[in-house]
C-alpha cells in the first residue's frame, strides 16, 4: 500500500498559492490579454469597442506619429547609456566597499538610500536641482536643451539606481572563496589581473541581474521622465512610457487603439531585449 504523503508544503500549497494566482489574474493577464485585443480595435473606453480594424493601429504608430519613433530612438540611447554607466559605478563602488575600509557599512546605508525615494518625487528635485545650477552657469533651465535633458535623466538614474546594484555586486564579490584571492596573490597577480580573470568571472551571477534590472527600469521610465523634463523641449526628451501615456490622455478617442498598439509594441521591445540580455550574460556564466 502506497504511502499517503504528508508534506505540509505540498498539503497547503495550493491555499497559500490560490490569492496570489487570483490577483495576478485580475490585477495583470486578464487586462494584459485585453489590452492586446484593444490593440486592434477603435475604442473610446474597454466597454464601448467601435470596430475591428486589425494592424492598422500599429501601422498609424509608426507612420502617422514621429514622436513615437524619436521617444523609441530617445528611450534607446538613454537605456544604453545609463546599462554601461549604473553598472560600471556599482560595481567599482562595491570593489571600494569590500575592501575593509573604515566606515563601511554606513557608505553602504547612504549610497542605498536613493533607490528608497519614488521616481516623482526624485524627477522633481532633481529638477530643482539641476536648474539651479543650469541657470546659474548658462542662464537657462533643463527644458531649454535636449542633451540637458538627456543627461539630466541619466544623471538621476545613476543616483536612484548605483546603490541597489551596488548591493547586489557587493553580495556576489563576498561570496568569492578567499583561497582562491590568496592563491591569486601568492602567484603574483597584480590586482588588475585578479580583477579580470577572478572576480569578473565569479560575479557574473549578480552582473546578469544587475544588467537586466538596469535594463528593464531605464526603459520603462515613465514618472523621473515625467517630473524631470516632461518632454521638454518639443517632446525631443520624452521616453517610450512617456509618449504612451501622452498619445491616450492628450489626444482624441481616435487615437486610443494606437495607444494602445504602441503599449503592445513597447512590451515586446523590452521583453526581447531582456531575453537577448539574459541569454548573453547567463552564456559568460557558463563560460566563466
Amino acid at each position: 500500500m502506497k504511502k499517503k504523503d504528508n508534506n505540509p508544503i505540498i498539503k497547503y500549497f495550493p491555499i497559500f498559492v490560490l490569492p496570489t494566482l487570483i490577483c495576478f489574474a485580475l490585477f495583470f493577464l486578464i487586462p494584459f490579454i485585453m489590452g492586446i485585443g484593444l490593440s486592434f480595435t477603435k475604442f473610446t473606453t474597454v466597454t464601448d469597442i467601435n470596430k475591428f480594424v486589425g494592424f492598422k493601429n500599429y501601422i498609424k504608430a509608426f507612420t502617422a506619429d514621429s514622436e513615437f519613433l524619436h521617444a523609441l530612438g530617445f528611450s534607446s540611447l538613454f537605456t544604453v547609456v545609463s546599462v554601461i554607466t549604473v553598472n560600471v559605478f556599482a560595481f567599482s563602488l562595491a570593489l571600494l566597499l569590500t575592501k575593509g575600509i573604515k566606515g563601511t557599512n554606513f557608505f553602504r546605508s547612504v549610497f542605498f538610500m536613493p533607490n528608497l525615494i519614488g521616481g516623482i518625487v526624485l524627477g522633481y528635485i532633481w529638477n530643482l536641482l539641476i536648474n539651479g545650477v543650469l541657470l546659474k552657469v548658462v542662464g537657462a533651465d533643463i527644458s531649454y536643451k535636449t542633451s540637458y535633458g538627456f543627461w539630466g535623466l541619466v544623471i538621476l538614474t545613476n543616483w536612484q539606481l548605483i546603490g541597489y546594484m551596488m548591493v547586489i555586486y557587493i553580495a556576489g564579490l563576498q561570496n568569492i572563496p578567499t583561497d582562491v584571492l590568496e592563491a591569486a596573490q601568492i602567484d603574483g597577480a597584480s590586482p588588475l589581473r585578479t580583477l579580470f580573470t577572478i572576480k569578473i568571472p565569479m560575479v557574473m551571477p549578480s552582473i546578469t541581474i544587475c544588467m537586466f534590472l538596469t535594463l528593464s527600469n531605464s526603459f520603462k521610465m515613465f514618472d523621473q521622465n515625467l517630473a524631470l523634463t516632461a518632454g521638454a523641449p518639443e517632446k525631443t526628451t520624452e521616453m517610450l512610457a512617456l509618449n504612451i501615456y501622452q498619445t491616450f490622455y492628450n489626444r482624441s478617442a481616435a487615437w486610443h487603439g494606437v495607444a494602445q498598439a504602441k503599449a503592445v509594441i513597447f512590451f515586446i521591445i523590452v521583453a526581447v531585449i531582456a531575453f537577448l540580455q539574459l541569454k548573453l550574460t547567463n552564456s559568460k556564466e557558463i563560460e566563466s
